[in-house]
């Protein structure tokens, strides 16, 4: 294995090959950026990465993430507001990236561990069938899912009485205009 001694040599072989950085010992930031610059994923192999380089190898892959420990909250919110998905890779989500990720995507809800109730609100506002992936879903939460999409209504295990009786008059104001309509 080739020895890289200075930073130009460096350079060169990450020109070459972005995944040489696995064989440069304390590689310097200017390296370190060059290697994500070309493919995000490289950060997995560059030990404590700056938040410089952090974010762009998040700008370059979102599932970069993956390999970052203790994402500081700028970070996060770089990764999930691109693709909420990626949230599943954070251990600890602000509750900042946990609202930008349902906001970006509803379902990734499912990858949150006690989501707050905002969390859970933003969540079924973006997608109303979210709701299937939250646990006991407080009724403001129910309502919201089913303003949402009233197919929501179905994937409620225990739906309260109020969400039950606002389904039928929404049902029943359906139907009236409906008869409008058609007059």
């Amino acid at each position: 294995m080739k020895k890289y001694n200075t930073e130009k040599e460096q350079l060169e072989a990450i020109k070459k090959n972005e995944l040489a950085i696995k064989y440069i010992e304390n590689p310097s930031e200017r390296v370190q950026l060059a290697a994500v610059e070309n493919n995000g994923l490289t950060i997995e192999y560059i030990e404590n990465p700056s938040e410089n380089v952090q974010l762009e190898a998040i700008k370059k892959n979102e599932l970069a993430i993956k390999y970052i420990e203790n994402p500081s909250e700028r970070v996060q919110l770089a990764a999930v507001e691109n693709n909420g998905y990626v949230i599943k890779y954070i251990k600890n989500p602000s509750e900042k990236a946990q609202l930008a990720a349902v906001k970006n995507d509803g379902y990734s809800i499912y990858h949150i561990k006690n989501p707050s109730e905002n969390v859970q609100l933003a969540a079924v506002k973006n997608n109303g069938l979210a709701i299937e992936y939250i646990i006991n879903p407080s009724e403001k939460v129910q309502l919201e899912a089913i303003k949402n999409d009233s197919c929501a209504i179905q994937l409620i295990e225990n739906p309260s009485q109020k969400i039950i009786i606002f389904t039928k008059i929404n049902k029943l104001e359906q139907l009236i205009m409906l008869n409008i309509m058609i007059k």
